[in-house]
């Protein structure tokens, strides 16, 4: 009796196992599919025929587009960083390194970060949005027809435009960071314009700049690779594309975030301070 009472409190925790269970497998299932789509996608960018205007006018689109919201979110980044790393350094007499933290800060971890997911919502959300509603319009069965092929042409295209376009964005950030923490050290911080300017120049190499256009670059695969594969998976109309698109900006936010934590230490080991 005691046996059979207990093999009864037990049973409730079956559900919940195989509900975890589906959840992995469904997962594993989901990341294996991305992969194979993006690396399948990747190679038809090395192979014939290549649509370098359709790849130019994507670069268009994603990179000179965001450059308004990029720069204006690198140079607040910038900003607030010098704001907060004044105050903090101040308290321990350590004012002379806040032009180091704050570029180190900028071009190693914000700039690549910030900017990836600002780009993942809004290029990434158009990128899901545009496929998902061809899907549905029976667009790239019209490609078919003309023996086009749809992740050659439509995924490889904005793939490869993502890959290209986030490393100079990025670029653009660092620099936008670094000049809104120069100007909030001198008005505020009462740092001299020039040992401010030196002393970023001092602390920052260009071991330190690449590791954050890396992972740019790796940033932009995954929203280009996410989005696109979101898009060519969007069933049931309307309803469906608007489903494409918060599962495209959401998932590849995430991945961003969780692949920067294995890069950081990745690169860390490659390029040693």
């Amino acid at each position: 009796m005691i046996r059979n009472v207990s093999a009864g409190r037990g049973m409730w925790m079956f559900p919940i196992l195989r509900r975890l269970g589906n959840l992995l497998l469904g997962c594993v299932h989901y990341l294996g599919g991305l992969v194979v789509f993006g690396v399948g996608s990747l190679g038809m960018m090395f192979t014939r025929p290549v649509y370098l205007v359709e790849t130019i006018k994507q670069m268009h689109s994603i990179g000179v587009r965001s450059l308004p919201l990029v720069g204006l979110a690198g140079i607040s980044t910038g900003a607030v960083l010098c704001m907060q790393t004044i105050d903090i350094l101040g308290q321990f007499g350590a004012g002379q390194y806040v032009a180091a933290v704050v570029g180190l800060s900028v071009v190693k971890e914000l700039s690549p970060v910030i900017t990836a997911l600002l780009v993942a919502g809004r290029s990434g959300s158009g990128i899901s949005a545009e496929l998902g509603s061809m899907i549905v319009t029976r667009q790239v069965d019209a490609l078919k027809v003309l023996a086009v092929n749809p992740q050659r042409y439509l995924a490889a295209t904005r793939i490869a435009a993502c890959v290209l376009v986030l490393p100079l964005l990025t670029a653009m950030a660092d620099i936008l960071g670094i000049t809104g923490g120069l100007v909030v050290a001198v008005t505020q911080g009462g740092i001299n314009y020039s040992t401010y300017y030196y002393k970023t120049l001092d602390y920052i190499a260009i071991t330190d700049v690449a590791p954050g256009l890396i992972k740019a670059a790796v940033f932009g695969l995954i929203i280009g690779t996410v989005a696109c594969n979101e898009g060519f998976n969007a069933r049931g109309g309307t309803e469906g594309v608007g489903r494409s698109t918060t599962a495209a900006v959401v998932l590849a936010s995430l991945l961003i975030l969780l692949s920067d934590v294995y890069m950081t230490r990745l690169l860390l080991a490659i390029f040693p301070d």
